[in-house]
C-alpha cells in the first residue's frame, strides 16, 4: 500500500508541499493588512503649524497634563481668544 506514490493513484509527495504554502500564504496576508489596513490613515510627519481652533486644543492638553498652571492657562487663552475669536464652543463672548 503506498497511498503518497505518484503511480498508484494517490496525489503523490507533493501534498506534503501544501501546508507549508498555505502558511505562508496567510503569514503574508496577515503581514500586508498589518501594515497598512489595520493601522488606518496615516498622518504626515510634519502637518505644519496649527490652524483654527488647534492652539486652543494644545493650550487644553497642557493645562490637563500639568505643565502650565491655571494662571497660565487664563492669561494664554484670552490671548488666543483675541487672535483667533471665540470658537462657538460654548463660552461667554
Amino acid at each position: 500500500m503506498q497511498p503518497l506514490a505518484h503511480g498508484a493513484g494517490g496525489p503523490g509527495p507533493w501534498i506534503l508541499l501544501l501546508p507549508p504554502i498555505w502558511a505562508a500564504v496567510v503569514t503574508g496576508a496577515v503581514t500586508v493588512l498589518r501594515r497598512t489596513a489595520w493601522h488606518g490613515p496615516r498622518r504626515p510627519v510634519d502637518s505644519g503649524p496649527p490652524t483654527g481652533a488647534a492652539p486652543l486644543a494644545v493650550l487644553g492638553r497642557r493645562f490637563a497634563s500639568g505643565e502650565i498652571d491655571e494662571d497660565e492657562y487664563w492669561r494664554r487663552l484670552s490671548v488666543l481668544e483675541e487672535q483667533f475669536g471665540r470658537t462657538g464652543q460654548g463660552g461667554a463672548e
